[in-house]
């Protein structure tokens, strides 16, 4: 697809946008733009969580543009406080490289890493992060950041407020953020950086330092956290988190997980989640007000998902077992697939 297509206009159709920085519009129609997010590598998996970052990358490539998924090997071994009450436990670097190995390959179903002109990359931060000297760091990226401006971020003043605080070496993430935006533009030209909204405002420190250092204005996207209207945790079940490695979750339970979506997200989700156009959607939101009892929505929802994380024969797989153990031929089941369910 052309660059010119209205990218953000379909994002805000789908309900992808929480803030978006002034000017991002008008550059996406523009030219073509190099984005990235950045994925934690703090388990040997992505978990659904992941879905809506890496379904953002695979519209913003469609559109025309080039996406990177960087990969924290650097910043892993910190832990970002956004969105937590605590510091999570450091990890090593062969815990990190081992997490690392499969997340490009979760990754592959959505973006096209061959394509010709606007190919994905994944990067690994620590290309840069453990080369860097400390006196490099703050003469290079400390200076530009007073402690006051750090301390107006809304992770930062969340975690204050709580009773173990922050330590220094989760308050100098940000700084480590805006410099890996820093390190992106300079090598590869990038200028926007997508993520949740509790990353807002490491997003903003790595515009400043580019706008500081490049003279160059950078952008931000962030998207709302998807949060069920039944209040769970979205990805979370009573059997625990649903992720997209088959070993860990089981297409079967991956489906099931999308099938038993609550008539009040199953269209959020399909907008989110799939690459269903409008007038489909549209179609399937109008079933769950006039024959919720059907599940047309859902149906739809944990095909589509599936088929996109797992594939084809594992969605056969999936439907199989379902169709099994809600009184059709169990017969039909691989001895695989039984062990699945």
């Amino acid at each position: 697809m052309k660059p010119h297509m209205k990218l953000l206009e379909d994002f805000n159709w789908r309900g992808m946008v929480y803030q978006v920085s002034e000017g991002l519009e008008e550059l996406l129609a523009k030219e073509r733009v190099t984005g990235y997010i950045g994925f934690d590598p703090s388990a040997a998996s992505l978990h659904v969580g992941s879905l809506l970052p890496i379904m953002a990358l695979a519209r913003f490539q469609r559109a025309g543009h080039r996406p990177i998924a960087i990969v924290g090997g650097g910043t892993g071994m910190i832990g970002d406080p956004s969105g937590r009450s605590e510091e999570r436990p450091l990890m090593s670097v062969q815990q990190i490289e081992e997490n690392l190995a499969g997340l490009r390959r979760q990754l592959e179903p959505f973006l096209d890493f061959q394509a010709r002109e606007n190919a994905a990359l994944m990067v690994n931060n620590a290309d840069w992060l453990a080369s860097v000297s400390m006196m490099e760091f703050l003469r290079d990226t400390g200076k530009y950041f007073t402690v006051n401006y750090m301390l107006g971020k809304e992770s930062v003043k969340r975690r204050l407020g709580e009773e173990e605080g922050i330590s220094f070496t989760e308050f100098s993430y940000m700084l480590l953020q805006a410099y890996d935006f820093l390190m992106l533009h300079d090598r590869y030209g990038c200028r926007l950086q997508m993520g949740g909204s509790d990353q807002w405002g490491n997003i903003t420190a790595g515009m400043d330092l580019i706008g500081k250092l490049r003279r160059v204005q950078a952008h931000g996207l962030v998207f709302p956290l998807v949060i069920s209207e039944t209040g769970r945790k979205f990805g979370k079940t009573e059997a625990g988190t649903v992720w997209l490695d088959a070993k860990l979750t089981s297409p079967y339970r991956f489906y099931q997980f999308w099938f038993n979506t609550d008539d009040r997200d199953v269209v959020n989700y399909l907008k989110f989640f799939t690459w269903l156009p409008k007038a489909e959607v549209e179609e399937l939101e109008q079933s769950v007000r006039t024959a919720p009892q059907e599940r047309a929505a859902q149906v739809r929802l944990a095909r589509e998902v599936t088929r996109l994380v797992h594939g084809e024969t594992a969605l056969a797989g999936a439907e199989r077992a379902s169709k099994a153990l809600f009184g059709e031929e169990i017969s039909s089941l691989t001895a695989e697939e039984l062990l699945d369910v």
